[in-house]
């Protein structure tokens, strides 16, 4: 690699579908779901071999400021960028993208993830990462990594790989399709398609390029990222909120897709987990104190408490100090509908 990268962790939101164990002030992001490690942590550990903490940007909510200090105290305190506002993720990549290109030139490689991924295969994690570097240097495009399939998941956006490039481990991206039905999903796989991960790689130059050519909503903004104490305020106070999927992808000419197939899933529901951690012999996935008697396919996490199930499936049980939910594991998808109807106490847990 010709520069050295940097990357860029998106570390925001209150992952309400792990109510009631992530909170605003707990969010899923600093809880050990995957393994004893939290999310956070075990994603910068895992770039760490990449992209050293020094060179790494936690793009996150003001509120969350002391908390990931806590947690990752060794990430220099002007690394954490503190959005005052919700913007959508293209406003959020773009203050990265110029930030890193004031401090470092607009050459430099920035790699974006998420913080509540769980990864199986770390050196291929890595390895498919600097392939995906190398073409965003070589093309002078944006790269997405697309993961491929193990199911016809409806629960994700799709890509469909287009026309071949001169770099063998890339191909321009045709389309993106948004979450399909589970048929048009088994579709896509037949057709070779491959899921959005929301790994993005570029030059940041070249996406900054590409948010003045396409995206309205946040190029205004760009002129605030100048350094000064205020910079962040101003920039968040003259965008508009879109995706940067919609807000720069679907909308460029110059996007590429790296395939990528490392144990990738995203620690979305508490049903996921029975995907990234070990089950029993009974297919259950538990955390804390549980004993499970004729009892199959369930996720329990006891926090302060002892579960006990009995001739019971397809459960979620969290339990907590004085509170315990029990809902199924196709219901869990939907807790932020279930915590908007619920008494202002529970819904501001601590």
């Amino acid at each position: 690699m010709s520069s050295s990268p940097w990357a860029v962790v998106l570390a925001g939101g209150v992952g309400s579908r792990f109510w009631p164990l992530s909170t605003p002030t707990r969010p899923k992001q600093l809880l050990p779901l995957v393994d004893t490690r939290p999310l956070l942590v075990a994603t910068l550990q895992r770039m760490s071999a990449l992209v050293p903490q020094e060179r790494t940007l936690i793009l996150t909510n003001a509120s969350l400021v002391q908390p990931i200090s806590a947690v990752v105290p060794e990430m220099p305190r002007e690394n954490i960028v503190p959005e005052p506002r919700p913007a959508g993720t293209a406003a959020a990549l773009a203050f990265a993208a110029a930030e890193i290109e004031r401090r470092t030139g607009r050459d430099t490689v920035m790699v974006c993830v998420h913080a509540d991924w769980a990864i199986a295969n770390e050196p291929e994690y890595r390895a498919t990462l600097e392939r995906a570097i190398k073409v965003a240097q070589d093309q002078h495009g944006l790269v997405t990594v697309g993961i491929v399939p193990t199911r016809p998941d409806p629960g994700f956006g799709y890509i469909e790989p287009g026309e071949a490039t001169a770099s063998p481990d890339a191909r321009r991206v045709q389309r993106f399709i948004e979450k399909p039905t589970r048929e048009r999903a088994a579709e896509l796989c037949a057709k070779s398609c491959l899921w959005n991960s929301g790994i993005f790689v570029w030059r940041v130059g070249d996406f900054l390029d590409e948010i003045r050519a396409h995206t309205p909503e946040v190029a205004p903004g760009l002129t605030h990222v100048d350094g000064q104490p205020d910079s962040l305020e101003r920039f968040f106070g003259a965008v508009r909120s879109v995706s940067v999927d919609v807000g720069v992808l679907e909308r460029s000419d110059r996007v590429y897709v790296v395939p990528g197939d490392f144990g990738w899933d995203d620690v979305g529901t508490w049903a996921s987990l029975s995907r990234v951690q070990t089950p029993d012999a009974h297919g259950n996935v538990t955390s804390g104190t549980v004993i499970a008697s004729d009892a199959a396919n369930n996720v329990v996490h006891a926090e302060g408490n002892s579960v006990v199930l009995f001739g019971v499936s397809d459960l979620v049980v969290v339990t907590r100090a004085g509170l315990t939910l029990v809902t199924t594991l196709e219901r869990s998808v939907d807790l932020k509908t279930l915590i908007d109807s619920l008494p202002s106490d529970l819904q501001a847990l601590p």
